[in-house]
């Protein structure tokens, strides 16, 4: 097993040291955008994300990576990882939540996935297909990490995107409080009892588009 592929499955790893650490507070910090894409016909086909990843993550997964440039990667050095990245984030329902008029819909496996590496961080590109495409008055879509083992984090700046909507469809964003600080609070053990192995929801970034 080489040295990429026994990186490549760092992101499985980290997920999986999620689950036996549960400790209340993130280890990995993504900032994210989203757009959302629509057909001709006004039918919501799916999601696209761009997450990017902390320095420290960053910095640990391309340990190893050979590159023909040193300090930076191609697109190409990096689809390995980018690979594994997707297979392992099924497992964790691609931390993407989405209700068309209240009923839950599924994706199908990304596509159009790469990871890319500037100003020393990764960021991961990946587009998720609603199995069933949907025209609903109102879609709710939330991203975030039930264990809370990664903070995630809307960009700034256009975090979130409608690509192709139908006139007329109004989004709003709701981000979670700053509730690191609160999660921390929170001692191991109510942590462990189990009600609270939902405890990313309270830090869901919500996207709510309604549509006439």
């Amino acid at each position: 097993m080489g040295m990429r592929s026994l990186l490549g499955l760092l992101f499985a790893a980290t997920l999986s040291l999620a689950a036996s650490a549960a400790s209340a507070h993130p280890h990995v910090w993504i900032t994210a955008t989203s757009e959302l894409l629509y057909a001709p016909d006004g039918t919501i086909t799916g999601v696209r994300h761009a997450w990017t990843f902390d320095d420290m993550f960053s910095t640990y997964a391309v340990q190893g990576l050979e590159s023909k440039t040193k300090g930076t990667f191609t697109r190409e050095e990096l689809t390995p990882l980018a690979q594994t990245n997707v297979e392992s984030l099924k497992e964790y329902a691609y931390f993407t939540f989405a209700r068309a008029d209240g009923k839950k819909e599924r994706f199908q496996e990304p596509v159009d996935y790469f990871l890319d590496y500037k100003d020393t961080v990764l960021t991961l590109h990946f587009t998720l297909p609603l199995k069933n495409p949907v025209k609903p008055k109102q879609l709710v879509l939330e991203v975030f990490d039930r264990s809370f083992f990664i903070d995630f984090q809307m960009a700034k700046d256009n975090p979130v995107k409608l690509v192709g909507a139908p006139a007329g469809c109004q989004m709003k964003l709701e981000r979670p409080n700053d509730g690191t600080a609160s999660a921390q609070k929170l001692n191991e053990q109510t942590f462990l009892n189990g009600e609270n192995s939902n405890f990313g929801m309270m830090f869901a970034n919500k996207i709510t588009v309604d549509c006439p």
